[in-house]
């Protein structure tokens, strides 16, 4: 048979697994441009369980999110639809399970692997200076990557099997014993049965060509280093479990440095991390399997048993696992302290609300989606008033207070998918996504009023406080819609509440250039 005849036989068979509904149901919608945040939202919520596991990925270190992330609909509204859809994804395939008792293929060691890939192509992403390259995307499409070698194992088991044992870990053999006995590769069947399921083309593209990514001739530069990183992922996770690595860790440098650009030094810092992140990643994905050794205590083990004739036993385990207890032990660390700079990066470090820098990241993604989607997005900038001469009569310390306290009431009355950041100096931002003119209306007046009923007590005094407010609301005309100029429009607002006595809210309208609150 050739591999479109293969192929029909695979999608004809009824032994692919199935997508659960969820899953299924979020790769029709998310096709869609019309589709929204809450449409996702909503979909996943649906799914106890899988909330439950989305959001306990969500807030685990494998995003390090500053706070705790409580709904469906937070959770989309700060990763995006993608990220979401791409988690669904994971445990969708992640749950995959035997289809009968007679059903040999190993699952257990395909999952690690494939959990190990998916890890790995993160990990790469994460030291590349690469811009357009989404680390969600990467991870589902390295979990993916050998997906054709189930497809296959469960549509032909028996002799496939046998092939697959003899030859698993040599990539090229195994796809030309692939062809030999079934007529087709496991790259080739995995990546149309993807598109067959109407998966992006972000995802397939880099499965069907991942052993051989420079055959990919239609491909352009992003998509061609996207499935670069894939092949590399693949070598990673064969690195783990090779009992002779050493080929493949020299095969990882060459071609992650001649490809990829990466550094000595970035290379190390993936083989010193990436077990430890393949071990965390198991648990948050609830896959339960062996710990994952580190690349050192692999070659390490390998080495030694090369000299297994000149050390004892005994001693070669014991230098072993000093050596590993060494090595987990500065990882950990490493992990802490890169912990604690990634919260550095994103929080203003007084108030704990998103700093300037998050905010306009944040900002220029929102405008991206509402344009794509043509959708409004508001924007409250917010001063507290007179904060300068009330420094000035109780000192410092009593202003940072404020400012900490402020920030702690607003937050109580921004809703879940508000962002909030801190603009500059007494001056904060409000990010409202997917909210009308109107509604930021509400939000910024109740922000307004809680900060002015609340009773600001500390230090031996008590003390009132108030803010003005200014709104823009834009419904995005186009590409040439700039984020300064939206900015600009709520500086405008917050100015107009100043001059008109502070302590409320003004909102900005681009024809009668102003109109205020009731």
């Amino acid at each position: 048979m050739n591999k479109e005849q293969v192929l029909s036989e695979v999608l004809a068979s009824g032994t692919l697994p199935t997508l659960a509904p969820v899953a299924s149901k979020l790769v029709e919608i998310s096709a869609r441009e019309e589709t929204t945040i809450a449409d996702i939202a909503g979909l996943v919520a649906k799914d106890i369980s899988l909330s439950a596991k989305v959001l306990k990925v969500v807030n685990s270190a494998f995003y390090s999110f500053p706070q705790k992330i409580s709904t469906i609909h937070q959770a989309v509204s700060i990763l995006g639809i993608n990220a979401i859809r791409n988690l669904v994804f994971s445990f969708s395939f992640l749950g995959i399970e035997p289809s009968s008792s007679e059903d040999s293929f190993d699952y257990r060691e395909f999952w690690t692997k494939s959990l190990a890939a998916a890890v790995s192509a993160r990990l790469i992403v994460s030291r590349l200076k690469q811009k357009g390259i989404e680390s969600e995307e990467i991870f589902i499409a390295g979990l993916l990557q050998n997906a054709g070698e189930l497809f296959l194992a469960r549509a032909f088991p028996g002799p496939y099997l046998e092939t697959l044992a003899r030859h698993s870990g040599q990539d090229g053999s195994l796809l030309e014993a692939e062809r030999e006995v079934t007529g087709a590769d496991h790259a080739f069947i995995g990546s149309e049965v993807f598109k067959t399921w109407r998966f992006p083309e972000v995802l397939w593209r880099p499965i069907r060509h991942h052993h051989s990514p420079r055959e990919d001739s239609t491909a352009d530069a992003r998509a061609k280093f996207t499935t670069f990183v894939v092949h590399l992922s693949g070598v990673l996770a064969d690195i783990l479990y090779s009992p002779q690595p050493d080929a493949l860790i020299k095969a990882f440098r060459a071609r992650a440095k001649a490809v990829l650009r990466l550094s000595d030094a970035d290379i190390d810092a993936i083989f010193e991390s990436v077990h430890l992140e393949v071990n965390e990643a198991a648990d948050y994905f609830g896959l339960k399997i062996a710990k994952t050794r580190s690349v050192a205590e692999i070659l390490q083990q390998a080495n030694a048993e090369l000299s297994v004739l000149n050390l004892s036993y005994e001693q070669m385990n014991r230098e072993l696992v000093q050596h590993k207890v060494r090595l987990e032990t500065l990882t950990r660390e490493l992990e802490e302290k890169n912990r604690i700079l990634e919260r550095l990066v994103h929080i203003d470090g007084l108030t704990e609300v998103y700093n300037h820098r998050f905010f306009q990241d944040f900002l220029g993604k929102e405008l991206t989606r509402a344009m794509r989607h043509e959708r409004p997005v508001s924007l409250v900038l917010v001063d507290i008033d007179h904060f300068k001469a009330f420094n000035d009569s109780y000192g410092h310390q009593v202003g940072d207070f404020i400012l900490k306290e402020v920030c702690a009431v607003a937050r109580q009355s921004l809703r879940e998918h508000d962002i909030m950041a801190r603009y500059g100096g007494e001056e904060f931002v409000f990010v409202l996504p997917e909210t009308s003119a109107e509604g930021a209306l509400k939000v910024a007046e109740r922000v307004r009023q809680a900060v002015e009923e609340h009773r600001f007590t500390g230090d031996g005094g008590n003390y009132r406080v108030t803010m003005s407010l200014g709104v823009a609301t834009m419904l995005p005309p186009g590409d040439s819609f700039k984020k300064n100029e939206f900015i600009g429009y709520a500086d405008e607002a917050l100015l107009q509440a100043k001059r008109r006595g502070r302590n409320r809210v003004e909102v900005f309208a681009p024809k009668t250039r102003w109109f205020g609150r009731k």
